[in-house]
Protein backbone atom coordinates (compact mmCIF):
# COMPACT_ATOMS: atom_id res chain seq x y z
CA UNK A 1 0.00 0.00 0.00
CA UNK A 2 1.08 3.58 -0.83
CA UNK A 3 1.59 6.21 2.26
CA UNK A 4 -0.63 9.06 0.67
CA UNK A 5 1.58 12.30 0.59
CA UNK A 6 1.75 15.16 3.04
CA UNK A 7 -0.02 18.22 1.62
CA UNK A 8 2.77 20.92 -0.22
CA UNK A 9 3.17 23.85 1.83
CA UNK A 10 2.99 27.58 -0.01
CA UNK A 11 6.57 27.16 -1.57
CA UNK A 12 7.34 23.98 -1.88
CA UNK A 13 8.20 22.22 -4.79
CA UNK A 14 7.32 23.19 -8.57
CA UNK A 15 10.68 23.72 -9.22
CA UNK A 16 10.64 21.18 -12.59
CA UNK A 17 8.17 23.90 -13.41
CA UNK A 18 9.17 26.67 -13.34
CA UNK A 19 12.44 25.16 -14.64
CA UNK A 20 10.48 24.15 -17.72
CA UNK A 21 8.92 28.09 -18.09
CA UNK A 22 12.13 29.50 -17.50
CA UNK A 23 13.49 27.38 -20.51
CA UNK A 24 10.49 27.85 -22.82
CA UNK A 25 10.52 31.65 -22.43
CA UNK A 26 14.60 31.60 -23.31
CA UNK A 27 13.70 29.83 -26.44
CA UNK A 28 11.22 32.17 -27.09
CA UNK A 29 13.75 35.11 -26.59
CA UNK A 30 16.60 33.29 -28.50
CA UNK A 31 15.82 33.47 -32.26
CA UNK A 32 19.12 32.18 -32.95
CA UNK A 33 18.50 28.84 -31.16
CA UNK A 34 16.36 26.48 -33.52
CA UNK A 35 15.43 23.94 -30.80
CA UNK A 36 14.67 23.58 -27.29
CA UNK A 37 17.36 21.37 -26.92
CA UNK A 38 19.73 24.31 -28.03
CA UNK A 39 18.72 26.63 -25.33
CA UNK A 40 18.90 24.23 -22.71
CA UNK A 41 22.74 22.64 -23.99
CA UNK A 42 23.37 26.30 -24.32
CA UNK A 43 22.05 27.80 -21.05
CA UNK A 44 20.35 30.87 -20.16
CA UNK A 45 20.67 33.78 -22.01
CA UNK A 46 22.75 36.22 -20.61
CA UNK A 47 20.93 39.44 -18.75
CA UNK A 48 20.41 42.45 -21.01
CA UNK A 49 23.19 43.78 -19.34
CA UNK A 50 26.18 41.85 -20.84
CA UNK A 51 24.28 41.23 -24.09
CA UNK A 52 25.95 42.60 -26.96
CA UNK A 53 24.59 45.57 -28.45
CA UNK A 54 21.61 45.10 -30.33
CA UNK A 55 21.26 45.55 -34.36
CA UNK A 56 19.84 48.25 -36.36
CA UNK A 57 16.81 46.04 -36.76
CA UNK A 58 16.53 45.11 -32.70
CA UNK A 59 16.82 48.98 -32.44
CA UNK A 60 14.22 49.82 -35.24
CA UNK A 61 12.01 46.81 -33.41
CA UNK A 62 12.10 48.15 -29.96
CA UNK A 63 11.29 51.71 -31.10
CA UNK A 64 8.57 50.93 -32.87
CA UNK A 65 7.03 48.44 -29.90
CA UNK A 66 7.74 51.25 -27.63
CA UNK A 67 4.93 53.42 -29.70
CA UNK A 68 2.13 51.35 -28.91
CA UNK A 69 -0.99 52.49 -27.66
CA UNK A 70 0.05 56.06 -29.28
CA UNK A 71 -2.72 57.40 -31.52
CA UNK A 72 -3.00 57.62 -35.60
CA UNK A 73 -2.51 60.44 -37.20
CA UNK A 74 -2.50 60.74 -41.32
CA UNK A 75 0.73 62.83 -41.95
CA UNK A 76 2.83 62.57 -38.85
CA UNK A 77 6.11 61.28 -37.97
CA UNK A 78 5.79 61.43 -33.83
CA UNK A 79 6.78 61.72 -31.10
CA UNK A 80 3.18 61.48 -29.70
CA UNK A 81 0.95 60.18 -32.82
CA UNK A 82 2.32 58.21 -36.47
CA UNK A 83 0.96 57.40 -39.52
CA UNK A 84 1.93 54.15 -40.97
CA UNK A 85 4.90 55.11 -43.15
CA UNK A 86 6.03 57.76 -40.40
CA UNK A 87 6.17 55.30 -37.44
CA UNK A 88 8.35 52.80 -39.82
CA UNK A 89 10.69 55.91 -40.91
CA UNK A 90 10.77 56.85 -37.00
CA UNK A 91 11.58 53.84 -35.89
CA UNK A 92 14.60 53.14 -38.71
CA UNK A 93 15.69 56.37 -38.02
CA UNK A 94 16.19 56.14 -34.44
CA UNK A 95 18.48 52.92 -35.29
CA UNK A 96 20.34 55.23 -37.14
CA UNK A 97 19.15 54.21 -40.61
CA UNK A 98 17.59 56.54 -43.39
CA UNK A 99 14.68 55.35 -45.43
CA UNK A 100 12.26 57.57 -47.45
CA UNK A 101 9.74 59.31 -45.30
CA UNK A 102 6.37 57.71 -47.55
CA UNK A 103 5.33 54.21 -48.40
CA UNK A 104 5.88 54.40 -52.15
CA UNK A 105 9.36 55.53 -51.31
CA UNK A 106 9.94 52.34 -48.47
CA UNK A 107 8.75 49.88 -50.86
CA UNK A 108 11.11 51.31 -54.10
CA UNK A 109 14.53 52.22 -52.10
CA UNK A 110 15.75 49.47 -49.53
CA UNK A 111 16.50 46.06 -50.99
CA UNK A 112 13.61 43.47 -51.15
CA UNK A 113 13.06 40.73 -49.10
CA UNK A 114 13.90 37.29 -50.48
CA UNK A 115 12.78 34.45 -48.31
CA UNK A 116 11.99 34.51 -44.84
CA UNK A 117 10.96 37.70 -43.52
CA UNK A 118 13.03 39.00 -40.41
CA UNK A 119 11.94 41.76 -37.43
CA UNK A 120 12.92 44.88 -39.04
CA UNK A 121 11.28 44.03 -42.41
CA UNK A 122 8.58 46.25 -43.67
CA UNK A 123 5.76 44.79 -45.19
CA UNK A 124 3.84 47.00 -47.68
CA UNK A 125 -0.10 46.15 -48.33
CA UNK A 126 -2.97 47.64 -50.76
CA UNK A 127 -5.11 49.96 -48.36
CA UNK A 128 -8.18 52.22 -48.90
CA UNK A 129 -6.27 55.22 -47.24
CA UNK A 130 -4.99 58.66 -48.66
CA UNK A 131 -1.82 56.86 -50.45
CA UNK A 132 -3.69 53.50 -51.17
CA UNK A 133 -0.79 51.55 -49.20
CA UNK A 134 0.16 50.78 -45.77
CA UNK A 135 3.31 49.59 -44.31
CA UNK A 136 4.22 47.69 -40.90
CA UNK A 137 7.26 46.38 -39.55
CA UNK A 138 7.90 42.65 -38.42
CA UNK A 139 8.72 41.90 -35.33
CA UNK A 140 8.95 38.25 -35.62
CA UNK A 141 7.45 35.09 -35.01
CA UNK A 142 4.25 35.90 -37.18
CA UNK A 143 3.64 38.80 -35.47
CA UNK A 144 3.87 43.41 -36.83
CA UNK A 145 3.45 46.43 -35.48
CA UNK A 146 1.30 48.69 -37.02
CA UNK A 147 -0.19 52.18 -36.92
CA UNK A 148 -3.13 51.26 -39.19
CA UNK A 149 -5.90 53.74 -39.26
CA UNK A 150 -7.63 56.55 -37.16
CA UNK A 151 -9.22 55.85 -34.43
CA UNK A 152 -7.03 52.36 -33.76
CA UNK A 153 -3.79 53.23 -32.06
CA UNK A 154 -0.51 51.47 -32.60
CA UNK A 155 -0.42 48.27 -31.85
CA UNK A 156 1.30 44.79 -31.89
CA UNK A 157 -0.91 42.23 -34.02
CA UNK A 158 -0.41 39.18 -36.32
CA UNK A 159 1.49 39.76 -39.51
CA UNK A 160 -1.02 39.22 -42.22
CA UNK A 161 -0.78 37.23 -45.65
CA UNK A 162 -1.46 39.01 -48.82
CA UNK A 163 0.93 41.89 -49.00
CA UNK A 164 2.41 43.78 -51.89
CA UNK A 165 6.06 43.30 -50.78
CA UNK A 166 8.89 43.67 -48.52
CA UNK A 167 11.84 45.50 -48.15
CA UNK A 168 14.52 45.10 -45.74
CA UNK A 169 15.99 48.36 -44.62
CA UNK A 170 20.02 48.59 -43.88
CA UNK A 171 20.06 45.87 -45.33
CA UNK A 172 24.11 45.42 -47.22
CA UNK A 173 24.78 49.10 -45.69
Amino acid sequence: MIAPRAPRRRGEGGGLAVLVVVTVLAWLAAPHARTLREVVAGGLPAPPAVQAPATGAARAVAFALAQRGKPYRWGTEGPDAYDCSGLTWAAWRSAGVAIPRTVAGQLADPPRVHGRLQPGDLVIYRSRGPSRRHVAMVVGRGRMVEAPARAVPVRLTVLRGGWLGAVRPGAGR
